[in-house]
């Protein structure tokens, strides 16, 4: 199989007040959620001006995957759509269309198996396909790259890096964002967070003990189960003699709103409240690595490679997606 093109597919992002209310309506479209519920979330991206990090994150990945393509020898274009937000999934493939291509890799930014990250954007690219007519081209979904040395490299150098900036005996808490446990049941999700959280630590040579897994931004219901521990009451039970605790986001590929916000600034201010300094690591969107390792996805796919770039045990996900992966769990009221 060859591709004539590659495809940036995420989940996209307000970028400016204007935009922020259409944005979430999209985000919660067929949703029962409380209209404070949004109007909460909302006041985040207001406090960044109504713009969230995740375009300029996605210009410049784009612009990275194209210039490793070129130096690998491959100058496919590459088209970047949104789920939620411009440019929407369904235009770029229209644009594609227009252009002639007939055949795209899709290189997702989120990296593991779940319902949110996985078969939803499955299902958006059928749905956009649908929308576009028969002439839209065909996309394979490349596969899950948790375990990839292009992604697990640069969230250990990251936590390396905040390791000089933190005391020796400093904490570390990997924080991926959470999801209901009734949807974590029908997917690999912990499973792999669990393998990266143990690869990055190996490679940054923190010693077993030195880390947990923690979740964050839940957003249902009280009455319904998410992942935990959340990452604020992790925080809140740090012994008093913690002076330094280290955030690793292994569960995102690239600052955006639950970032900048949930880290960053509320995360954050629960550590000062207890005396303690949050130094949170790098997340790998922008390192050199992470944009290699899509041509090397590709390569997977088109030449078969006999040995995909995998560490760990769980070994190399499959592409494409088998049938029925990381199904949805029944819808909960969240207004609840």
């Amino acid at each position: 199989m060859k591709f004539d093109a590659v495809l940036l597919l995420s989940f996209g992002g307000p970028e400016g007040p204007d935009d922020v209310m259409p944005f979430l309506h999209n985000v919660m479209r067929g949703r029962p959620v409380r209209p404070e519920r949004v109007e909460q979330v909302a006041a985040h991206y207001f406090e960044f001006a109504g713009m969230s990090p995740i375009n300029a994150e996605n210009r410049a990945l784009r612009d990275a995957i194209a210039g490793t393509l070129e130096a690998s020898g491959r100058s496919l274009p590459v088209y970047w759509g949104n789920r939620n937000w411009d440019p929407f999934l369904t235009d770029t493939l229209g644009a594609m269309r227009d252009d002639g291509i007939r055949r795209a890799a899709a290189f997702v930014t989120s990296a593991y198996s779940s319902y949110s990250s996985c078969r939803q954007y499955l299902d958006d690219i059928a749905a956009a396909r649908a929308a576009v007519g028969p002439r839209a081209p065909e996309v394979m979904k490349l596969r899950p790259y948790f375990n990839h040395p292009g992604f697990v490299g640069p969230l250990a150098g990251g936590l390396r890096r905040a390791r000089l900036d933190a005391g020796p005996d400093a904490p570390i808490l990997m924080t991926a964002h959470s999801i209901p446990c009734a949807q974590a049941a029908t997917c690999r999700y912990e499973l792999e967070l669990a393998e990266t959280a143990v690869l990055v630590a190996g490679q940054a040579g923190e010693p077993e003990g030195s880390w947990r897994m923690v979740y964050q931004s839940r957003s249902g219901p009280p009455s319904q189960p998410w992942l935990e521990p959340d990452i604020n009451d992790a925080i809140e039970a740090l012994p008093e003699s913690t002076r330094d605790v280290i955030v690793v986001p292994i569960g995102f590929v690239s600052d955006h709103m639950e970032v900048v916000y949930d880290l960053d600034r509320r995360a954050a201010a629960g550590a000062e409240k207890r005396g303690v300094k949050l130094i949170r690591s790098a997340t790998p969107g922008r390192h050199p690595d992470f944009a290699l390792m899509v041509p090397q996805l590709i390569e997977e796919v088109e030449r078969g490679a006999a040995a995909p770039l995998a560490l760990g045990d769980l070994g190399p996900a499959p592409c494409p997606c088998l049938p029925g992966c990381c199904p949805g769990p029944a819808p909960v009221d969240s207004r609840t």
